[in-house]
């Protein structure tokens, strides 16, 4: 008998069917990996296994866990099997951890509320837990508050409430999403190595993480589960062309083509920048240049800069030093000093469109915006002729013009800001994470509809990811940043071939490959980044480099090529 045996869930949200008859079954101890695209049912499903759907859901079906029935169970017999005999691990640690109580106090009021009263055995197991979870420095991080944690911090306090009290199934959603790659790693070797005979069930829309860590996998969409088998079986040979659509759309970072070097001439340049915000510097001393109709990928962790330096270039953020250089002027100050000329060739998409996108405005009139501004002779009907000839160009037709953003997909809000950016035919795009949200096919057509624009136009793109696969489909040349410094720059072909750099290679090594085939490696770059208000001395890099001798932590290394790149380490690969 299965651990886990559902039969026929379905989910209705009045005349809304988003799960519509799923059967899943996991065993003691298996892993089972649940795969789809936003929308899928995904979510839906696993709150209904914990009995966490609203009170408007409709659910019917059965849901067996250990041969009891959870479906109509009351709250209080719910009570006895969430945590104790399943745990759950949330997308967003920051929205599932109490921001008010310390990060020890919380996991204690876990132990409580499951029979632990012993008030040293309650401490001694909270501080092994948050050790085991590889949280550094257990004994001062349990009086710490959430928001006190970076990111993958709080992720490891979650799999640590989640695991306290060795559940039988864990439920991880989405749990390595917002994360670095580095991060996620960690966090997936993490699960491995903790879990012990616990099952898992991981909930993704990454092929790379369900072939390395999943045993099985079932595959939903639109609410329908269309395919489950062995995960290698379904790689090899998928039985339904959704299965084979999620498997094509998945960028690797191990193989496939990259682009050939762009030849144009320079439009952009940076040189020497550096970006200060009060006692942090965020940016030091960077300098690249932009070709026309190149795509220059910015890469590296959270808190490397990438973000920083192109804002500061875009005058989002102040230049503390350094100069930028566009088609031969200078451009200086604040955005809202610049030329109106410069303002309109240089263009941004943000990483949450939602957010960037007017939610009391149309589409029709969110796109046509800056043609107000920058074209203000145009007619109506000559403004929404370009509107209706972008958003064609993005693949939306012109049924999308009288929506808001609400009624939007993630992928639809995405092509709706590019399009706002597109429409006054910049000379360069800055994409800042622009499909780090995204779906894996929705991420496909958007990363198609900007090489087929480029293509058209000779656009220039600055790409800013922490996604090497995605950066290896569609960049020229990559750049990688570590805490504010460039330490490596070199053509795509050479970098993904034969990365210089450690922290390059570290990069390249977390990348979960989309093929259980490949045995996934350990993660390769232990710890955080270190604080960018007191940086290591030397390399910056040398407190987790594998490959540091006395002379990293003493001086500096200076950018040099390479064999085709251009990196700053004293011992390059």
């Amino acid at each position: 008998m299965s651990l886990l045996d559902v039969q026929g869930l379905t989910i209705r949200y009045g005349n809304d069917t988003v799960v519509d008859g799923v059967d899943l079954y996991i065993d003691r101890g298996e892993s089972v990996g649940l795969v789809g695209e936003s929308g899928s049912g995904k979510s839906q499903s696993a709150l209904a296994i914990l009995g966490l759907l609203p009170r408007q859901a409709e659910v019917s079906g059965s849901i067996l866990f250990d041969e009891q029935q959870l479906l109509g169970a009351s709250e209080r017999e719910l009570d006895t099997f969430r945590a104790r005999r399943i745990g759950m691990v949330f997308q967003d640690p920051m929205q599932a951890l109490n921001p008010y109580l310390r990060i020890g106090a919380q996991l204690r009021q876990i132990l409580r509320s499951h029979g632990g009263t012993d008030k040293a055995a309650v401490d001694a197991r909270v501080l092994e837990m948050l050790a085991k979870v590889g949280l550094p420095d257990p004994d001062r991080q349990l009086r710490a508050y959430p928001h006190e944690l970076s990111g993958g911090m709080r992720q490891r306090v979650m799999l640590a409430s989640a695991l306290i009290v060795e559940p039988d199934l864990l439920i991880a959603d989405e749990p390595t999403t917002a994360l670095d790659v580095t991060v996620q790693a960690q966090i997936l070797d993490l699960l491995e190595d903790i879990r012990d005979n616990t099952a898992l069930l991981l909930i993704t829309h990454d092929l790379g993480v369900v072939a390395g860590h999943c045993e099985h996998m079932i595959v939903l969409d639109k609410g329908h589960l269309v395919e489950q088998g062995q995960t290698t079986t379904l790689f090899a040979a998928p039985g339904h062309p959704h299965t084979r659509t999620l498997l094509d759309a998945a960028p690797r970072v191990d193989r496939g083509d990259v682009a050939t070097s762009a030849t144009g001439s320079t439009i952009l340049s940076v040189s020497d920048a550096s970006v200060e915000y009060r006692d942090l510097t965020a940016v030091r001393k960077v300098s690249f240049a932009v070709r026309e109709g190149e795509t220059v990928a910015v890469v590296g962790e959270s808190g490397s800069g990438k973000s920083s330096v192109v804002r500061a270039m875009l005058g989002l953020v102040p230049l503390s030093a350094g100069r930028v250089v566009y088609a031969g002027k200078n451009l200086e100050g604040p955005v809202e000093r610049r030329l109106k000329s410069q303002r309109r060739d240089l263009q941004l998409v943000f990483q949450d469109p939602v957010s960037a996108l007017n939610p009391q405005m149309r589409v029709r009139a969110i796109v046509a915006e800056p043609l107000l501004v920058h074209e203000p002779s145009m007619t109506a009907a000559e403004r929404l002729e370009r509107v209706t000839a972008i958003l064609e160009k993005v693949g939306l037709s012109e049924r999308f013009l009288q929506r808001f953003p609400h009624q939007l997909s993630g992928g639809q809000a995405q092509r709706v800001a590019i399009a706002r950016a597109l429409i006054l035919r910049p000379r360069v795009l800055v994409c800042d994470e622009a499909v780090a949200a995204l779906d894996g096919s929705v991420r496909r057509q958007v990363l198609d509809m900007l090489r087929a624009v480029q293509a058209d136009t000779g656009l220039s793109i600055i790409f800013i990811s922490h996604d090497l696969a995605v950066v290896r489909s569609i960049s020229h040349r990559v750049l990688v940043m570590y805490l504010g410094k460039l330490v490596e720059a070199a053509d795509s072909g050479t970098l993904f071939t034969a990365p210089r750099h450690p922290y390059t290679q570290a990069l390249l090594d977390s990348v979960p490959v989309p093929d259980p085939v490949v045995v996934p490696k350990r993660a390769p770059l232990r710890g955080e980044v270190p604080s960018p208000v007191n940086p290591p001395p030397g390399c910056v890099f040398h407190p987790r480099c594998t490959k540091a001798e006395a002379r990293c932590g003493s001086t500096a290394p200076s950018m040099r090529d390479v064999a085709g790149s251009s990196v700053a380490c004293h011992f390059p690969n």
